[in-house]
């Protein structure tokens, strides 16, 4: 069973006080968790420069201040793909969830349950469908990749609704990777290189090292066992060498639809041609994203796609966003520009990384009690009322055409 303890007082305090935002979370995480898993989480492809872009655009958002107006009895409730959540925020899909904290999948979706938000398990994930099912008690959403091999992804389906997730979250912008010069400077890999720089650092992280030890989760427990021909770490290397496929279209959308039945949430566009498509599929929301600037570098940040995305759409799809949210704050900028919700993943890492499920709690709390104390500032007193009337004027990006 993994581990529910409370984190220890490093969690709790940072550089001689409490933690109080995101990026203490952030400093804590990368002293705990191993180099070449922490850069993993903390990168983005080629110059990194979408990656800068999604959280340094949030900053050219400023807000209107209103005074004297009641800002009792206020909500964050709200809904995301027709699902109730207690604050318009859910726990992105990401790989490898599980080597920033041991079961770390588990964790977090344990954290998210508590806080009444939702979680997506990534189909590279370290817990398995199962696992998380059989470890956590509400329904989770799972994340698809579509890969060559489509008899694995229509039993990955299959798994998904037997574990009753409530969405499928199927994501379009990994046909091809984009490189992350780190991961490769880390030898990053399947299994990892355990070189001298590689052994050096792990000594240093004893706490990482012996939770680890402690789980038999260690490997991508949705593939190994499930796909043909993948029973060991070094056949899924080459497995996931030459699986992502880049043949994906919208007649695979439109069959994955079909087989899947259920709620369907499209992630990766970035485009208005892209979301007039998604829009057209018959999925229920669209996810506004750039994956985290880990693809096409040079790319527009998913903040600065929102607002012409919402205009050609917004009133036939769900538009929710994903990209750069550090804080509360954050929040309420987006769905200012119109999103409906908006989903965390590396905030939650941290959080992970730094204290495992008490440190995901604690970045929830964190985002809740910024997002809280904002919208009474801007004079709201509940969230679904948030829209362009809280901006004090809009920045540049959000009144011109794609």
């Amino acid at each position: 069973m993994p581990s529910s303890r409370p984190p220890s007082w490093a969690s709790r305090f940072f550089a001689g006080g409490p933690v109080t935002c995101i990026e203490d979370l952030r400093v804590l995480a990368e002293r705990r968790v191993p180099r070449m898993f922490y850069d993993y989480a903390d990168s983005g492809s080629y110059t990194e420069g979408t990656y800068r872009a999604n959280e340094d655009d949030f900053s050219r958002i400023k807000l209107r201040q209103r005074v004297a107006v009641d800002m009792t009895n206020r909500t964050l409730a709200s809904t995301m793909a027709g699902q109730p959540v207690s604050m318009p925020v859910a726990l992105a899909p990401t790989g490898l969830t599980g080597m920033q904290h041991a079961d770390g999948e588990i964790l977090a979706a344990r954290a998210a349950a508590k806080a009444g938000v939702p979680f997506t398990l990534s189909t590279m994930s370290i817990c398995s469908i199962e696992d998380v099912a059989e470890n956590t008690d509400a329904p989770f959403w799972f994340q698809l990749y579509v890969m060559r091999d489509r008899d694995f992804i229509d039993r990955l389906i299959d798994r998904a609704k037997a574990a009753q997730c409530s969405a499928l979250v199927l994501t379009l912008d990994l046909q091809i990777l984009g490189q992350r010069h780190k991961d490769v400077k880390n030898g990053l890999s399947t299994p990892p290189r355990m070189t001298i720089p590689n052994i050096v650092n792990l000594a240093t992280k004893p706490r990482w090292c012996l939770n680890m030890l402690r789980t038999q989760r260690r490997t991508f427990r949705n593939i190994v066992g499930h796909a043909q021909g993948v029973g060991d770490l070094r056949s899924l290397s080459s497995w996931t060498a030459e699986q992502f496929d880049p043949r994906l279209n919208w007649d695979d959308v439109k069959r994955i639809r079909d087989r899947w039945g259920g709620k369907l949430i499209l992630k990766g566009i970035l485009d208005p041609e892209d979301a007039e498509l998604a829009a057209q599929s018959g999925a229920e929301a669209m996810i506004v994203s750039n994956h985290g600037g880990r693809q096409l570098d040079g790319a527009i940040s998913s903040i600065e796609a929102l607002p012409e995305i919402v205009r050609t759409v917004g009133d036939r799809i769900e538009v929710l966003m994903d990209g750069g949210i550090r804080s509360g704050q954050d929040v309420i900028k987006a769905l200012a520009l119109g999103a409906h919700g908006v989903f965390i993943g590396r905030a939650f890492l941290y959080g992970l990384g730094a204290g495992g499920e008490a440190g995901v709690t604690q970045c929830l709390d964190i985002i809740r009690k910024e997002l809280d104390v904002t919208m009474a500032m801007c004079g709201l007193r509940d969230v679904r009322q948030v829209d362009e009337r809280i901006l004090a004027g809009k920045p540049a990006f959000a009144n011109r055409p794609y």
